[in-house]
């Protein structure tokens, strides 16, 4: 990328006038279009000074803290990488060592890991109706401790993912959208599938999907879901998909059938995920510890699944949407027929022929990270991109 375009994108957020210092990024519907337009341009220039060789330290010292409470590699990876190049050090909170397992509470907790602390990042996808409000809660007490004088400063809290959205993927794919049709305009009225798609797993989250119609419907897509019977997203924020579609002449609709969704699509997005009773149920399990009852369910919603397993991407599949050549995407890691699973998400052809491109998509997390994190701590980010711009001191001498 060249420097004329870091300039636009600096003299962009400029231009926008927004005011994101000292607040957290935890829904991307909670964010005003301003917002999330000037986090896009924040990770676009960051990426190209990256690749240009440029140093993003904009940090002398500082923690950025991670509290990982489910399995993650792109997302932990992205958030290291993140916090290194802004000049951070990483603190990753291991549950199981810390006092926590003895008790101590999350107000605690929150203020013992904020001292000196820039950016508290946390994923808890697990549980239904409180991985958001965990996230909420640990805000609110670095709220208290440094309205009180705990804190010298208080630390932005970033969803690395929830139950309910999961903010850094969607922005990636966001980004990877925009670069490969050329604009956010030229979104506007492309149909992008979000389908459901077998797996010979349960319990995935609920959060990519409805990250994905939550966002995408408010830049003008054609925005169609698709999953079998009974495997129901959140209606409240189905609701919020509806109500972006018609504020940006887009579209949002649902259908029964993978292969109606993805024809005539300019973009394919087939991920599994849970149905939303089934969450509800086994977050009620996971909080009374009860085995026995999470494998009955972990049978039931296995038996389910298989009876969908035609819910594929497969070339037959790919063929309906426009040209036959719309755009695969994925969040990572994809179900492969006959490579990490007899039967799953993707056909092995089909995911072959994108997983390079999906893996384009997935390189835009560390930035957007990185973005979230300089616009919840600098009141003027477009003076700190021009410094680094200007500074331009090389990442490798």
């Amino acid at each position: 990328m060249s420097m004329e375009f870091i300039g636009r994108c600096i003299g962009e957020l400029a231009d926008l006038d927004v005011q994101m210092a000292g607040e957290d990024f935890l829904l991307t519907w909670d964010k005003s279009d301003a917002e999330i337009r000037a986090t896009a341009l924040v990770a676009d220039a960051l990426k190209a000074l990256h690749r240009r060789g440029v140093s993003l330290k904009v940090f002398e010292t500082g923690v950025a803290v991670s509290i990982f409470r489910d399995k993650s590699t792109r997302t932990r990876f992205s958030f290291a990488s993140a916090a290194n190049a802004l000049g951070l050090a990483l603190a990753d909170l291991d549950e199981e060592k810390s006092q926590i397992s003895h008790g101590e509470t999350v107000r605690e907790t929150a203020n013992m890991i904020a001292f000196l602390s820039e950016v508290i990042g946390i994923r808890d996808d697990m549980y239904l109706g409180e991985g958001n409000r965990y996230m909420r809660e640990v805000a609110a007490a670095v709220d208290e401790g440094f309205r009180a004088g705990v804190l010298h400063q208080r630390p932005a809290v970033v969803n690395l993912q929830c139950d309910i959205d999961h903010p850094t993927q969607t922005m990636a794919d966001l980004l990877w959208l925009k670069e490969h049709f050329g604009s956010f305009e030229a979104l506007r009225g492309k149909r992008i599938a979000m389908t459901w798609a077998y797996s010979p797993s349960y319990g995935k989250p609920l959060s990519v999907p409805q990250g994905i119609i939550g966002l995408m419907t408010r830049f003008g897509m054609d925005v169609v879901l698709a999953h079998p019977d009974g495997y129901n997203l959140i209606p409240e924020v189905e609701q919020v998909a509806a109500t972006h579609a018609t504020r940006s002449g887009g579209r949002y609709t649902r259908v029964a059938s993978m292969a109606e969704a993805f024809r005539d699509a300019d973009v394919v997005y087939p991920k599994s995920w849970a149905p939303y009773p089934v969450m509800q149920r086994r977050t009620e399990l996971l909080k009374n510890r009860d085995k026995q009852g999470l494998a009955d369910l972990e049978r039931e919603c296995l038996a389910q699944n298989a009876k969908h397993q035609d819910w594929e991407c497969t070339d037959e599949m790919m063929r309906l949407t426009r040209g036959g050549a719309a755009l695969y995407m994925h969040c990572l890691p994809a179900d492969i027929s006959g490579v990490s699973c007899e039967r799953g998400e993707v056909a092995a052809p089909v995911f072959d022929r994108y997983r390079l491109q999906t893996y384009r998509e997935a390189g835009y997390k560390p930035f957007v990270i990185a973005a979230m994190i300089l616009l919840a701590r600098f009141a003027e980010p477009a003076g700190v991109l021009d410094a680094i711009a200007r500074r331009a001191t090389r990442r490798l001498l």
